[in-house]
């Protein structure tokens, strides 16, 4: 399929529209003399399993994603929820809640090492199969070529022979926007196997993490194992920790809720998270270190994430447990 080539906005030296991010680079700047789109350092983040590109990277990233992200997206199917317009966590949350009600088992499923096992070859020949622009194509692989390293023990795969894990790069920065739609397309055509060859009716996918719900205990085991073979063809691995069956009524832990067939709930960590760090806002607020406008965006996250589970009992709790004095009668927020 034909995408509309990149193209960078004409500039006038020195304007501030002009993607200056204080280092003096205009966009032309950004693809120097070569008229070729040059990655800066990526930024490093200690006990952290990922990076992040610097900012003047993330602007062509996101120009790059408006470019490209339509005519891919359409390829997906309906139940892949990550980095996608109208999709989500909570409508993925919605759909398994609506399938459990359904269904008495459930499988789920999470791919072990997810970004930094993603084969660059295998991803680049997936994009050629949407994309033919070759300007946008170069673009991309400068993009996935300059992806840092990722100290892995050699995997292998069959097929392989001693070099083979040394000499293929893998791994994609999970900071970048590129990167969660290069994940979302990686899996693209694993999705199709799954709903289309293995038949799975009640499936969705996360990223990389993968939920199956059917009546026959013994159906979704066979699903794992064939779902397990078939992630080897694009040198993934299941974790092995991760792909249990279980039934849905004693409540599945989904993208950050326990869910049950009729009700959901926080997961337990994400409360007593969540009440710490408040502890935290309430001590620099009373202390003047804090004013509401220096949290109030991270409890209304909270709140708005918190809202879509049975939690107005909780709310309180907390709320109530955890004061804001610097004057009397003052409250964070409504819970």
């Amino acid at each position: 399929m034909n995408t509309t080539p990149l193209r960078t906005p004409s500039t006038q030296p020195g304007s501030r529209d002009d993607g200056d991010v204080g280092s003096g680079e205009t966009w032309p700047e950004l693809y120097a003399d070569t008229g070729r789109f040059k990655p800066a350092r990526s930024l490093q983040f200690r006990n952290v399993d990922g990076t992040a590109a610097p900012f003047r990277d993330r602007v062509v990233h996101h120009a790059l994603i408006n470019v490209i992200e339509a005519p891919i997206d359409r390829s997906f199917i309906h139940d892949s929820y990550a980095c996608r317009v109208g999709k989500g966590v909570h409508r993925a949350v919605d759909r398994y809640q609506g399938w459990a009600r359904r269904y008495r088992y459930v499988l789920k499923l999470d791919v072990a090492r997810y970004f930094p096992s993603i084969d660059h070859d295998i991803l680049k020949e997936k994009i050629r199969r949407h994309l033919k622009d070759r300007p946008t194509l170069e673009l991309i692989d400068t993009i996935i070529d300059s992806s840092p390293g990722y100290p892995e023990s050699p995997r292998y795969f069959p097929g392989d022979d001693l070099f083979t894990p040394i000499v293929r790069r893998a791994g994609i920065p999970i900071g970048n926007l590129t990167s969660q739609f290069f994940a979302n397309l990686y899996l693209d055509a694993f999705d199709h196997f799954v709903k289309e060859r293995l038949g799975a009716k009640a499936y969705l996918r996360y990223v990389d993490d993968m939920v199956l719900l059917d009546n026959d205990k013994g159906r979704l085991s066979e699903l794992r194992d064939a779902i397990g073979a078939r992630l080897q063809l694009d040198r993934l691995r299941l974790h092995p920790r991760k792909a249990e069956i279980m039934p849905v009524r004693v409540g599945v832990d989904v993208l950050g809720y326990r869910v049950f067939p009729n009700h959901r709930l926080l997961r337990n960590d994400n409360g007593h998270r969540f009440a710490r760090k408040l502890r935290r806002y309430a001590d620099g607020y009373g202390a003047g270190r804090l004013n509401f406008a220096d949290f109030d965006p991270s409890v209304q996250s909270w709140l708005g994430h918190a809202r879509h589970a049975d939690t107005r009992g909780l709310r309180r709790t907390i709320f109530r447990a955890i004061p804001f004095r610097r004057g009397a009668g003052q409250t964070a927020t409504s819970a």
